[in-house]
């Protein structure tokens, strides 16, 4: 049966797609929402949160700015080129599928870093009376350079949100919430990406067994 798309167009597919929706729901939130102002979706357990960060995935701050991004634009630079090179092997869909994920996931957090500082202007916080929201492209600049950009992030599962009893040791009478970090489409495509890699081929990581799964391939084209 023939396939309707090559392996590199489905990459391709996937990259673009998750690129459009994450950045649609950024610059919505970006422009419509105050900064930490939150929407309630479903209960007390899924939120639209609109906060900012200047570190890596789920509000992480490691090292400074400039060199996060640097990080992640080398680093998305390798895994693209590595996908271009499985695709050319003709390794399996669902493995150029989680690869393409990862990609596309650090390309929109990368989008954010280089480019939401110049074309953005500063979201001011929910609790400043009549303040404008943030609006695109602003006469007056951005809000700062390139490189420098904030990382938009909004959804928010505090599934569990409450107090330790007083009667447990070391924890008790604290608040505890259960998967309290605030994320991003973008975020959540890389975490879909790498479980789904570990899952489904961690196997085919080993470069034993995928070099045996390519001889393998190989033979069956030459077959065909």
């Amino acid at each position: 049966m023939k396939r309707i798309l090559t392996k590199g167009q489905i990459s391709v597919l996937i990259i673009f797609s998750v690129l459009f929706v994450d950045q649609f729901i950024k610059v919505l939130v970006k422009t419509n929402m105050y900064l930490h102002e939150n929407i309630r979706v479903c209960g007390n357990w899924f939120y639209i949160f609109f906060t900012e960060n200047n570190g890596m995935a789920f509000g992480m701050e490691i090292f400074g700015k400039l060199f996060l991004t640097s990080f992640r634009i080398i680093a998305v630079g390798l895994i693209g080129y590595y996908i271009a090179k499985v695709i050319k092997q003709n390794m399996k869909t669902g493995y150029i599928v989680c690869l393409s994920l990862i990609f596309a996931g650090a390309l929109g957090n990368i989008i954010d870093s280089v480019f939401y500082g110049v074309i953005f202007s500063e979201s001011p916080p929910a609790n400043y009376v009549n303040s404008s929201l943030a609006t695109f492209m602003p006469s007056e600049g951005g809000y700062s350079t390139w490189l420098y950009g904030k990382v938009v992030d909004m959804f928010y599962f505090p599934i569990i949100d409450t107090t330790w009893p007083t009667w447990m040791p070391f924890c008790g009478g604290e608040h505890f919430i259960f998967f309290s970090p605030i994320f991003n489409f973008a975020d959540a495509s890389i975490s879909c990406g790498i479980i789904a890699l570990l899952l489904f081929y961690g196997k085919y990581l080993n470069e034993g067994h995928r070099a045996k799964t390519e001889g393998m391939n190989n033979d069956e084209q030459k077959t065909k």
